[in-house]
């Protein structure tokens, strides 16, 4: 359709591959902005400290447990699932930082990526620990080697309690990690056959989780030391084998490839040239920082058209971002609000749906998810300095400037112009198309 602004495309970079604008951040010009967001990121507030791992297995056949400690212990393990989710939402907020601050706020951008790309959820695993183990390896790896990545999570605690793998042992092999793997992580649809999602899950065997650590331990007894013969190879394989082998096919590299794309630039795949060009990036060593860099070089990237509604996640974080509200400042009260906000979108970090993720799109664009989307962003506007929008004379121009947006419509600057008082008005604002879609 046509090439974006300059600016335009700057604050695309902040959206794709960060949590939208801080101060000072549009001004940048593009390659700065590009440089900065790839920079090598700073440490950011360390993990919260929780007790000890809960148990990750079932009870013993016959084993009670006492209905008071249950209630007890979930109680406690819900606590800690939200402790970690608030102290992950603040790091993201916190990411990139303003012109001369931090950098490097692709690294906890890929982080969420991944997340989502490996989808994991708390709902089975019933372990913020191990949870949080993985969002540790996640951000470790995020935008290195995907190979080094990938090697983690097959062997992931959290990943091996979610997808089987505890079940999963010479001569009753479990499948269901070594199929994810496969389909959705490394090759997608089409590119592997049953046999290799069988004996893709023997050499998966002999991983295990115990009760009181976050990493899974291998346990020779448990493996399948024979020989399987797998994606056209035969040999004596284990759990990297298995990967080195996934990630060899010709085809992994494009459907990576094809993962980011579609989340950071647009839902319309790239061209074959286009492609070619990125995994020539991506190269040997699986680089994913390597892809994003050469995205950003991209026509595609400053294409009009590469519009992407923007995540529950990703809005609300941008919105904590743009009011300079931290989620380790707030209340008890109120970031536990924050948090059923994004409940009720539908995307609360730790929660995916399934092994597939979140959905994307139009999807997020509900009726009821819209309720729930003023709601919270009225909320964080009713917790930030918004002084500068007392003046009626340059509220609509204000509002517009402190989220980041180019221009209003005609429409939505009539909407904004009858509304009064500032937290409603960044309410409004904030649920504007213009905001909401990452144009």
């Amino acid at each position: 359709m046509g090439e974006i602004s300059e600016r335009a495309a700057v604050r695309r970079l902040h959206d794709r591959l960060g949590f939208g604008l801080g101060p000072g951040d549009a001004d940048a010009g593009y390659d700065v902005a590009v440089r900065r967001l790839l920079a090598s990121a700073t440490e950011g507030a360390p993990p919260p400290a929780l007790t000890a791992p809960a148990p990750v297995d079932k009870p013993a056949k016959g084993e009670k447990r006492d209905k008071e400690a249950r209630k007890a212990a979930n109680k406690s393990r819900l606590a800690q699932e939200a402790k970690v989710t608030a102290w992950w939402l603040d790091r993201m907020v916190a990411s990139g930082g303003a012109v001369g601050g931090p950098a490097g706020a692709a690294t906890e951008r890929l982080t969420w990526f991944w997340h989502g790309h490996f989808a994991t959820s708390e709902q089975k695993v019933r372990s913020p620990q191990l949870m949080l183990a993985q969002n540790q390896t996640l951000r470790k790896f995020a935008r290195g080697s995907f190979t080094e990545l990938a090697q983690a999570m097959v062997i992931d605690a959290a990943m091996i309690r979610w997808l089987d793998g505890n079940d999963n042992r010479e001569g009753s092999p479990n499948e269901n990690l070594a199929r994810e793997f496969l389909e959705l992580f490394t090759l997608g649809i089409g590119h592997y056959a049953e046999t290799d999602v069988f004996e893709g899950a023997r050499a998966l065997t002999g991983w295990t989780i115990r009760r009181t650590s976050t990493q899974a331990r291998f346990v020779p007894a448990r493996h399948d030391s024979a020989p399987k013969t797998m994606l056209g190879k035969t040999g004596n394989f284990d759990a990297k084998g298995f990967v080195d082998l996934a990630l060899a096919k010709p085809e992994s590299a494009p459907f990576v490839i094809g993962r980011l794309w579609f989340r950071l630039v647009s839902a319309t795949p790239p061209p074959a040239a286009t492609m070619d060009r990125l995994v020539a990036a991506y190269g040997v060593r699986r680089d994913v920082g390597a892809v994003l860099k050469a995205i950003t070089a991209e026509a595609a990237f400053r294409d009009s058209a590469s519009a992407l509604v923007k995540q529950p996640v990703e809005w609300a974080v941008g919105l904590m971002r743009a009011l300079g509200v931290r989620p380790a400042k707030l209340d008890d009260k109120t970031r536990m609000k924050v948090l059923a906000g994004l409940r009720g979108m539908g995307q609360l970090p730790l929660r995916p749906p399934s092994v597939g993720g979140w959905p994307s799109g139009g999807s997020w664009l509900t009726t009821s998810a819209g309720v729930t989307r003023l709601q919270l962003a009225l909320l964080l506007a009713r917790n930030a300095e918004l002084g500068q929008l007392q003046k009626s004379s340059a509220r609509v121009d204000g509002v517009r400037a402190l989220l980041g947006v180019d221009q209003w419509s005609t429409r939505t600057r009539d909407a904004l112009a009858g509304v009064t008082e500032p937290a409603q008005l960044v309410a409004v604002a904030a649920c504007a198309p213009e905001y909401v879609v990452s144009g």
